[in-house]
């Protein structure tokens, strides 16, 4: 298989390279964004509110939402938050341990049989803390690095106060979908996890009497995380961290100067070896990739932070000034609240439903033991390492309004100046941070549009190593071209998932009360 894949990566090398030279990419992007910029407007429209106030019409439904699941399963996010610490440490290893059964789960969307996990027969494929950092791994990423740069240069410090409260908020959400992936997965007679959204709306929205909604929210939601894996998981991925590399070797002078083939073709390879053997393979590199980049980057941002230790108190006087008392912000108040609103559920994607995809394949017989270890996530990227983000490029003045208009490869180098400042040498470290981080976000995507692809297409193998090659090109052309319009429909895509899992979410958490009820009286009994 590996041979396979090495051949089709060199074949379409000159391709790439044809592609470049005769401009192919952009004509495609032109035509491209064409034929889809309806798409993305839609997604992305701004609801005006006057006085500079523009809302992506996305963000209501996403931070509702984690309101009313923080209300409805009484502040989960915060009771449960070292009970979730616990499980992960292995504290209750002991009532979730099941042996394997004959049965195996019957093949959705085929027979009618509703499952248990025990009866299931098998016990998953990875342990908690593997599909927390695999999930991790998916938002853990340039988000944090670029992402909260923007923020604060646009809506002031105090947009990092609003970023954290949106990052406390979608761990209810996180807890929500990840205890249905769970819930409602199927496993195979090999013992290989098939989960997330398109089985718990299929499934779950069955049992609530909505057969029909759920055929068709299911399958909405499979061909957005197909269109999103290639895009926002990868080939964003990949382009923005050749840009970094690129620059940091020297911008136009760069050895690697028009050779983003070259680049993308390793990644590639990389990626595809990885990616062949699914998710334990996916999990056994993120459990060691995830935690050593977080430590490293957590680690600088603290030394940068302790190193102006005179200047602490006064970043958090701005970030609460700001957030609620903004001077010199456009919208004011709101406009700061919304733009930590926006980072935040833009780096954690709680309410997406992506992070419920690897969590499903989780060793476990208690659904809502994962749900309990997934409400971590948002806190470990938004609150920690958003936070920390956002206090260096604070204590080092670097928010400013002039920085307001900054792209994304831009902000990186923005964030990576701030460091710079302070470490002379990080900016090598952060750009192995990047590359790594995009690395990781790419493998953890192409199990997730792999799933969304087997839902749709069948499990065969022929299927599935057709998506893997498919993704391992993707990255190569995203490195090589100049696919933006490609690129902002994709990252559309990824944000279109959260319309049908939302609608599950809200019609299914009854059933995600019940487990949670189940596995407390579990903890409680043990």
């Amino acid at each position: 298989m590996k041979k396979r894949l090495f051949s089709l990566l060199f074949l379409v090398i000159p391709f790439i390279t044809f592609a470049q030279e005769k401009g192919i990419d952009q004509q495609i992007d032109e035509a491209f964004g064409n034929a889809t910029g309806w798409f993305v407007k839609f997604i992305f429209y701004e609801i005006d509110f006057g006085g500079d106030i523009k809302i992506y019409w996305v963000l209501f439904p996403l931070i509702l939402g984690a309101l009313y699941f923080t209300v409805y399963f009484k502040f989960i996010n915060f009771k449960g938050f070292f009970t979730s610490v616990n499980i992960v440490r292995g504290k209750y290893d002991d009532i979730d341990h099941h042996e394997s059964m004959v049965m195996a789960g019957d093949s959705t969307p085929g027979g009618d049989a509703i499952e248990t996990i025990a009866i299931e027969g098998h016990e998953g494929e990875v342990s908690h803390f593997q599909a927390l950092t695999a999930a991790l791994s998916a938002t853990v990423g340039l988000g944090n690095i670029a992402g909260v740069a923007i923020a604060v240069s646009i809506g002031g410090a105090g947009a990092t106060f609003w970023m954290i409260v949106a990052g406390l908020l979608g761990m209810a959400s996180k807890f929500v979908e990840c205890t249905l992936g769970v819930k409602y997965r199927d496993i195979d007679e090999n013992g290989t996890v098939y989960g997330g959204p398109m089985y718990y709306l299929t499934k779950g929205l069955k049992e609530r009497g909505f057969a029909k909604l759920g055929k068709v929210l299911a399958a909405v939601f499979a061909v957005f995380v197909i269109g999103g894996s290639f895009g926002g998981g990868n080939m964003f991925q990949v382009n923005q961290a050749f840009q970094l590399v690129e620059n940091i070797t020297g911008g136009d002078a760069s050895f690697l100067h028009g050779k983003g083939w070259l680049f993308g073709l390793v990644m590639a390879i990389l990626v595809g070896i990885v990616i062949i053997g699914g998710i334990k393979k996916i999990a056994k590199v993120t459990d060691k990739i995830v935690p050593f980049m977080v430590v490293i980057y957590v680690a600088a941002s603290l030394f940068v932070i302790i190193a102006n230790y005179n200047m602490i108190g006064d970043a958090f006087t701005q970030i609460f000034n700001g957030a609620f008392s903004p001077e010199g912000i456009a919208g004011g108040f709101v406009g700061v609240l919304v733009q930590g609103f926006r980072r935040a559920a833009f780096s954690n994607e709680a309410g997406i439903g992506s992070a419920s995809i690897a969590h499903s394949a989780v060793k476990t017989k208690y659904p809502a033991s994962e749900g309990m270890v997934a409400l971590l996530e948002p806190f470990i990227d938004t609150v920690v390492v958003c936070t920390m983000t956002a206090l260096v490029l604070v204590i080092t003045g670097n928010v400013t309004a002039a920085n307001a208009g900054l792209g994304q490869s831009e902000a990186i180098l923005l964030t990576s100046g701030a460091f710079a400042s302070v470490i002379s040498w990080f900016p090598y470290v952060l750009t192995v941070a990047v590359v790594l981080f995009a690395f990781s976000t790419m493998i953890s995507w192409s199990y997730y549009g792999f799933q969304g692809w087997a839902y749709l297409f069948g499990r065969s193998k022929k299927m599935e190593y057709a998506y893997k090659l498919l993704f391992c090109v993707f990255v190569i052309i995203g490195a090589a071209a100049s696919l933006g319009s490609v690129i902002d429909f994709s990252d559309a895509m990824i944000f279109a998932m959260m319309v049908p899992n939302m609608i599950g979410l809200v019609l299914l958490a009854p059933k995600v009360k019940e487990e949670l009820n189940k596995y407390m009286k579990a903890i409680k009994n043990r």
